[in-house]
């Protein structure tokens, strides 16, 4: 087995909302409160053209914000999923994870589907409010079962290792699948780590190669990782090396830290390798 895990809790990046909104999806909610203080309310944000309202999502974050926090007080169920995510990453506000729950609550209360899966990550990890794995898992097979290719993965992680519902790897593998399929890259990864460590599945390793390569490609940084190895097992220094890099630049501080330690002792070309990541962390 890997020295390194096939998944990394902490990441933003599994489900977290692009803080670019699309222009066409922040009206049409039918809610009549105030847009700003210059008048109006959903009514006026319906009258903007989707080129006016990239307009103004394409300013300066603070403007931005302002104007999506607008947008979510006049009832924009997309425009309070994305203030959320702006307030949970300190986009043009200041950080603020509480409020950010908050915002994703009156979105998913109305079905949005994102805020249902961001309110998942939220319980999951402890984002303005107390770590809760079971809430987390309910949210998250809650999006899951309305299709969200994010809400597929984060629930199958769950069942994979257990957290907040009982271990269910064979369930965890059809989730990991569909998502996989919908391009998750990370899916991938984790699909190849089934193949890999024999869980429910024959251990196939050409699979699992296969795997790490389609989440490398598809620039996941445990994929790139993990087809860093298998290339090394099969002698191909050169590339392995290249998408070790790759994967040291895209990784966490957690992650580059377990690479190290990964690698440290191995000798050969390795060596040279983590030197050279040393050398950058320094």
């Amino acid at each position: 087995m890997p020295a390194i895990p096939h998944h990394d809790r902490p990441e933003r990046s599994r489900g977290a909302l692009p803080s670019g909104a699309e222009a066409s999806r922040f009206a049409r909610k039918g809610v009549s409160t105030s847009l700003d203080a210059n008048g109006g309310g959903i009514e006026t944000l319906n009258t903007l053209s989707p080129e006016e309202i990239a307009c103004r999502l394409s300013g300066p974050r603070n403007e931005v914000a302002a104007f999506v926090r607008a947008a979510a007080e006049a009832g924009s169920a997309e425009a309070q999923a994305r203030f959320g995510q702006m307030l949970l990453d300190g986009d043009g506000v200041p950080a603020d994870a509480a409020q950010a729950f908050g915002w994703f609550e009156r979105a998913a209360r109305v079905g949005h589907l994102e805020a249902a899966n961001m309110i998942g990550r939220c319980y999951d990890l402890g984002w303005g409010v107390a770590i809760d794995k079971p809430k987390a898992a309910a949210w998250f097979r809650q999006a899951a079962a309305r299709g969200l290719t994010w809400a597929k993965y984060n629930y199958a992680t769950l069942l994979a290792l257990g957290q907040g519902v009982a271990e269910d790897k064979r369930t965890a593998l059809v989730l990991f699948e569909e998502a996989a399929a919908e391009g998750n890259a990370k899916a991938h990864n984790f699909v190849g780590s089934f193949h890999e460590d024999g869980w429910v599945v024959e251990r196939d390793m050409g699979e699992a190669a296969r795997r790490y390569r389609l989440a490398a490609e598809g620039g996941d940084f445990r994929g790139q990782f993990n087809h860093g190895r298998m290339l090394a097992m099969a002698g191909e220094t050169e590339q392995a090396l290249h998408w070790m890099s790759l994967a040291w630049e895209n990784g966490n501080a957690r992650f580059r830290a377990q690479m190290i330690d990964y690698l440290t002792g191995r000798g050969g070309p390795f060596r040279s390798l983590v030197q050279n990541l040393k050398a950058k962390a320094a």
